[in-house]
């Protein structure tokens, strides 16, 4: 196995473990032999200085990631209908979810502690989804106070949140909704509020 082989394998491993199990009850010799390395041999040091070291370069990996998956907000600029907009921008905030839900259960099981990295990943992640929301509510609605756009954007989102989270944090789905007619919802109830405060389609 190639050296960058094996440290791609590492951070692989180390995330799921992290996401399974929580990062400070994940050993490094775990970590090891999940990677096809012999436990305790200290082979992950070959690789990243400390186990901290190895979670900062898996959530590089993901923002990578996270980078490519923005460019499908170029798919606004050619849409000016409300609805559309909203349906785009929900299942955009799906996607987003489902690709950071390895670092999202990663932070759900370090309540207390976390790694520096860690917390101002999410931290930034999350404000950046609620200020983008509100800002596209703003547009929308532009006389509308902004405290009240960022009102109408944390409970649209939290509601996105919680359909995909609640199975993590709960250990199951409370209510089984099928995610088409979840968005379909969804926008309807967002674009009423907005249209409420005067917002229309984009001209």
């Amino acid at each position: 196995m190639g050296s960058l082989a094996t440290r791609d394998r590492l951070i692989d491993e180390a995330m799921r473990l992290f996401g399974e199990q929580g990062y400070r009850a994940t050993s490094v010799a775990q970590i090891e032999k999940a990677a096809g390395l012999t436990p305790g041999s200290g082979g992950l040091y070959h690789h990243f200085r400390t186990k901290e070291s190895l979670l900062e370069a898996g959530i590089d990996r993901q923002l990578d990631r996270m980078n490519a998956l923005r460019d499908i907000r170029q798919i606004f600029e050619g849409l000016t209908d409300l609805r559309s907009e909203l349906t785009v921008l929900g299942r955009y905030t799906l996607s987003v979810i489902d690709e950071e839900a390895q670092l999202l259960r990663i932070v759900s099981s370090e309540l207390r502690d976390r790694p520096r990295k860690l917390a101002d990943t999410i931290a930034g992640l999350v404000g950046e989804s609620y200020a983008g929301m509100a800002q596209w509510i703003l547009r929308r609605a532009p006389d509308v106070d902004p405290g009240v756009a960022q009102g109408i954007a944390a409970v649209a989102l939290n509601a996105l949140f919680a359909h995909r989270m609640m199975p993590d944090i709960l250990g199951a789905q409370a209510v089984s909704v099928d995610e088409d007619a979840l968005i379909a919802e969804w926008v309807t109830m967002v674009a009423a509020r907005v249209e409420a405060l005067g917002g229309s389609d984009a001209s």
